[in-house]
């Protein structure tokens, strides 16, 4: 027994998500495919297949004959967009899985709590860069305190559309608080790079973190539960990878750190740095948008656990 699926927005995130969930998916079944351009080559594709389409929006996959039968929405459109969505089918009872920086719903990231927010009507994807660095913070976290928390994520410009240009602001705020929230960082701060170049280049993300750790075998436990956390990742983002071994370098005592975090009992005496790659399935987009495939793989994952704990209940 599937369960069916909707998902807003027919651009380049929606329709890499539509075929991940025809191709890999044993318990989840596409439903609908909604967008808002009847001209959209993910509408044109979802036809192609079978799938019942409407360009008129959400209100046109609620008047649609199987909206009834359809349980979890994915809305990949844009942060205000998916506030009016979510006000439109929460009543409803429909689950959703928000792949926007909205941040309506709480944060999943599902390496670090895929298991906490079953039962939240609507949930937060964070961003690309949020899922590629925060279970790496999450993981450091686990061993030490993290005093102070920094991600870059470069992804190639060919790879952002006009969703995620337009949510600029959106993405280094929601993945700035993720870090804390889910990440376990004490403070939080996210910058994302569009890189232009040709050919364009794969994900890129590095991850900065600031802890106590003067114990080498501190430090080791770091690296191990890092490892750990990059195979666990891995296990649904088959492109993700650590690009370089972990570097824990011990902070000079001028460096000016202060001014990133407060002064607690343990300072900061190292820095973690951690730098990965994402390469992309190639699903529908090129392996270079790994930002797109991260995020519409954690989404994949998210969904299918809410599905098997629907079925088991």
């Amino acid at each position: 027994m599937t369960t069916k699926v909707a998902v807003i927005g027919s651009g380049n995130i929606g329709t890499d998500l539509m075929i991940k969930v025809m191709r890999t998916s044993t318990l989840l079944e596409m439903g609908a495919m909604v967008g808002i351009d009847p001209d959209s080559d993910g509408l044109a594709r979802a036809q192609r297949l079978g799938i019942p389409t409407t360009h008129e929006g959400v209100e046109g996959l609620m008047r649609l004959p199987g909206f009834d039968e359809i349980e979890i929405v994915f809305d990949a459109t844009s942060a205000g967009a998916h506030r009016r969505n979510a006000a439109l089918l929460e009543p409803l009872g429909k689950r959703l899985i928000d792949l926007t920086p909205a941040a309506v719903g709480p944060y999943v990231v599902p390496a670090v709590n895929i298991d906490d927010h079953l039962s939240a009507p609507n949930v937060n994807m964070v961003t690309c860069g949020g899922q590629a660095t925060i279970p790496v913070v999450a993981a450091v976290s686990r061993v030490v305190p993290v005093a102070y928390a920094e991600i870059v994520a470069s992804i190639a410009s060919r790879s952002a559309g006009p969703g995620t240009r337009a949510n600029i602001d959106e993405f280094t705020e929601t993945t700035s608080a993720a870090i804390v929230e889910v990440g376990g960082a004490a403070a939080g701060k996210a910058i994302i790079i569009l890189n232009p170049a040709e050919p364009p280049l794969i994900m890129r993300d590095t991850v900065f973190a600031l802890v106590h750790a003067p114990e080498p075998g501190v430090q080791d436990e770091i690296r191990a539960s890092i490892e750990k956390m990059v195979a666990d990742v891995a296990a649904y983002v088959p492109g993700y990878r650590l690009k370089q071994q972990v570097q824990i370098t011990e902070l000079p005592a001028d460096q000016p750190v202060r001014t990133l975090v407060d002064a607690p009992v343990d300072a900061p005496t190292h820095q973690v740095s951690v730098f990965l790659e994402v390469e992309g399935a190639a699903h529908y987009l090129p392996a270079y948008a790994g930002n797109l495939d991260i995020m519409t793989s954690a989404a994949l994952r998210m969904a299918e656990r809410i599905a098997a704990s629907t079925a088991g209940s």
